[in-house]
């Protein structure tokens, strides 16, 4: 019996060393791989209606070069788009973003089957993960479960605009640009600041403050 799965990273070393490991599976269950190393070549197979694919998992890197053309600019685009034409299909994001704002955005975004940060796991813990997700559980590496227990306490003061705010802030954006990347006034990214500041107790402070909490506090 075989599993089919698509793998899509920029890095063909990466998809070999996962189906090397994949093969060792307690299933016995042969690995019928498809490879794609960029955004573009993706979006094509997940778009075919001629010869539409037939995965039971895909495996995303969340960091590739996008395909504007097709408005596909990361591995959670494309799982977004994956979740719309084959909801049946187990989407599985690999990640080397620990941030907690980002992880958090994807589980919002995507919410998907799996989801494991790169240098979380070891080959046994991917093999542990392919028998939950295949079983229908949802599976999340250590520091993902870390992160969504830590921001679901703080969702009402970090919701997803506030969480750009700071990553952007993070990025060295003054207010002006910041206003322009998100589409909110000037005024209106301000009193978000504000809020900011007065969840992390900064008192007075100014946006090097907010980087210094947020970074203690494992944000970024």
């Amino acid at each position: 019996m075989a599993v089919k799965i698509l793998f899509v990273d920029d890095h063909p070393s990466q998809i070999l060393g996962y189906k090397t490991i994949l093969t060792y599976n307690n299933r016995n269950l042969d690995i019928e791989a498809t490879e794609c190393y960029n955004c573009k070549d993706a979006f094509s197979i997940i778009t075919d209606t001629v010869n539409p694919p037939n995965f039971d998992l895909v495996f995303l890197d969340r960091s590739m070069p996008a395909y504007e053309e097709g408005d596909i600019f990361s591995g959670e685009d494309l799982a977004v788009l994956l979740k719309k034409n084959y909801p049946d299909t187990k989407i599985v994001i690999l990640t080397s973003h620990a941030e907690s704002f980002i992880i958090y955005d994807i589980v919002k975004k995507v919410n998907p089957t799996g989801l494991l940060i790169k240098s979380d796991f070891s080959g046994e813990e991917l093999l542990s993960a392919f028998d939950r997700i295949l079983d229908g559980a949802t599976y999340h590496s250590e520091t993902v479960r870390k992160a969504i227990k830590e921001l679901l306490s703080r969702e009402d003061y970090l919701d997803s605009i506030n969480r750009q705010i700071i990553m952007l802030i993070s990025q060295g954006f003054k207010t002006k640009t910041i206003a322009g990347e998100i589409n909110l006034t000037e005024s209106a990214v301000e009193k978000r600041k504000a809020k900011i500041k007065d969840y992390f107790c900064i008192d007075k402070g100014n946006d090097e403050d907010i980087i210094r909490e947020a970074k203690k506090l494992g944000f970024i």
